[in-house]
């Protein structure tokens, strides 16, 4: 199959062995790859209901077909894996410059099995696997770590050979249930624990190196489909404003539709929301625009912190999603705050959004007498104190290390816990935003905005934010081209500039696959619906797909809500439409 190498390379940490596989032609066409093939793998490889930190579960990592070519959008790489944070299907994409060195391996996809017996390096490379001794590098965290292995193994490869580095902090090695896996420095796979099974392998880096290239199927439709996408998208309104503010610029555009979740998703606007938004960065700090490899859209903020205590500070950073868990959630009203309690995550390995929640939520318990640990909103220092007893596992860390839903339990929260299969939603309020509520719920790894970045059509007004009927069928057209985005692989901010003919072209070109609306969508629904096999396999029921009963109550600000009624109206025409039953 073209555009593919067709082989994966599987890897046993215990035996420390490795062998090469070639895979069937039937098997992309029918699922693609990047998230198609590693989801395929993972229904196959994963014993049912295999516990998370066993070395039976399997961590897969995988590139698409358009991956270290000319194709606009393409530098990612996905992490596939059982989730520690939720029991069910874990999938994270991370950006930069590794994905294109993994490519080079020459491998579609990487499938990692067993456990080190001490803390291991591995390095890859077209031909071998070298297994490393690396109790030097035990808890050092991410920024430490990746410096110390490309000083040591990725400045020594042939010329010409593509090079780079995924490492985990102590975070993952202590066993935090959202443990992140970084790269190029502040890029991270950073969702539902894909590092905490890295740890818990025993597995602190692996180093990729090759000078292996793709072979589309027609590279002189690629040239010209990548040229005629520069000349045309480079400087649309959208691409614009990627480059000038980043992901920041929602800070504004929800908190002005009520949407922006604070104070513990008890409201939707902040009244500090001036204070941590994109003119807020931009203004009291040096922020130079920074892209991934392939990339016109420079979305990424090289941040310098220019006042206050953590003056000097440099960081890519913070995302829209990281101000709103701290800024929004948590009430911190300095930017400058947030880009360091950024800074401390990323180094100590965690997800900033599972901790974000965390924090905010431990501050709500607090107030309301449910916990002994005094932290109150607002407080920057006592989150940073909490986020280092939670990457330690100690005191009140050891609870919130283990997520949301034991938490909740412990607490007796449930009723507050807001959360879907045991992941935190990203900072989209569903009860403005209603099509968010059904792709929170059936999200293949929890509550999720980037299966379908359904938060896209309703602020830009292609459905309104509170019809009900009709919108699961818009839905399912964003969430299938955005399955496709992840399986070849594609970054999600370029879902505008890749409609579906487009799409269509990129996919044929690459791969000689029929590119046609009716064979995309095809595929589309089988990659969903062998990921949905992988989870009711692992024990999914109606009960996980629901809405937490958080966003059955209104917001205290504005009052608005999503029903009961009118979620169960919007899962039922999905279901149906996606002809699943109960």
């Amino acid at each position: 199959m073209q555009g593919f190498y067709n082989r994966i390379i599987n890897i046993d940490l215990t035996k420390k062995e490795f062998q090469v596989q070639n895979i069937k032609k039937n098997i992309y066409e029918k699922y693609l790859g990047g998230k198609g093939l590693a989801s395929w793998l993972l229904v196959d490889r994963n014993p049912k209901g295999v516990d998370p930190l066993a070395g039976d579960n399997h961590l897969i990592f995988a590139t698409g077909a358009v991956t270290g070519g000319m194709v606009w959008g393409s530098s990612r790489y996905g992490v596939f894996t059982k989730s520690p944070l939720t029991g069910f299907y874990a999938e994270s994409y991370s950006g930069g410059r590794v994905p294109e060195a993994i490519s080079a391996t020459g491998f579609d996809a990487i499938v990692v099995q067993g456990k080190a017996r001490d803390i291991t390096l591995i390095e890859i490379t077209p031909d071998e696997v070298i297994f490393h001794a690396a109790s030097d590098l035990k808890g050092k965290d991410t920024f430490e770590t990746e410096e110390a292995v490309k000083k040591k193994y990725c400045n020594k490869k042939q010329k010409g050979w593509k090079t780079g580095a995924v490492v985990v902090g102590p975070a993952a090695e202590n066993g935090v249930l959202f443990s992140i896996i970084k790269n190029d420095g502040w890029r991270c796979a950073g969702r539902a624990g894909t590092g905490t099974v890295m740890g818990s392998k025993n597995l602190k880096a692996i180093v990729f190196s090759g000078d292996k290239k793709r072979s589309p199927h027609d590279a002189k439709a690629l040239i010209r489909l990548s040229k005629k996408l520069a000349a045309e998208s480079r400087d649309l309104p959208a691409a614009h404003a990627y480059k000038t503010m980043g992901t920041s610029q929602m800070v504004k555009i929800m908190n002005k539709a009520k949407a922006f979740p604070t104070k513990c998703w008890t409201r939707g606007e902040a009244p500090h929301w001036d204070k941590i938004s994109a003119d807020a960065l931009h203004n009291q700090c040096e922020v130079t625009p920074h892209a991934c490899a392939k990339c016109y859209l420079s979305c990424g903020r090289m941040t310098r912190v220019l006042q206050g205590r953590h003056k000097g500070l440099i960081i890519e950073g913070p995302e829209y999603e990281t101000i709103y868990t701290f800024g929004g959630l948590c009430m911190i009203d300095s930017i400058e705050e947030i880009a360091y309690l950024n800074h401390l995550c990323d180094g100590l390995g965690m997800d900033t959004i599972t901790a974000g929640n965390l924090c905010a939520f431990a501050m709500a318990a607090f107030e309301q007498g449910r916990s002994d640990y005094e932290i109150h909103f607002g407080d920057a220092e006592k989150i940073a104190d909490l986020l280092k007893l939670i990457s330690d596992r100690k005191r009140i860390g050891q609870l919130l290390s283990t997520g949301i839903i034991p938490t909740a339990k412990a607490w007796a929260m449930e009723d507050q816990a807001v959360h879907v299969k045991g992941m935190e939603p990203a900072g989209y309020d569903p009860r403005v935003l209603k099509g968010m509520g059904l792709g929170y719920a059936t999200s293949d790894r929890g509550a999720c905005h980037l299966r379908a970045t359904f938060y896209k059509p309703e602020l830009a007004g292609i459905i309104e934010p509170g019809q009900i009927e009709g919108k699961a069928k818009v839905f399912i057209d964003f969430e299938d081209r955005l399955t496709l985005f992840d399986s070849m692989i594609l970054c999600k901010f370029f879902r505008d500039i890749y409609p579906w003919e487009l799409l269509g072209t990129l996919v044929s070109a690459s791969t000689g696959i029929d590119g046609s609306l009716e064979n995309l969508q095809e595929i589309a629904q089988s990659i969903s619906s062998k990921v949905r096999q992988f989870n009711l396999r692992e024990g999914m029921t109606m009960e996980h797909e629901k809405l937490p009963a958080a966003f059955h109550k209104k917001l205290e600000d504005s009052g608005d809500v999503i029903t009961e009624d009118e979620f169960g109206i919007l899962l039922k025409e999905y279901y149906s439409l996606r002809k699943w039953n109960e």
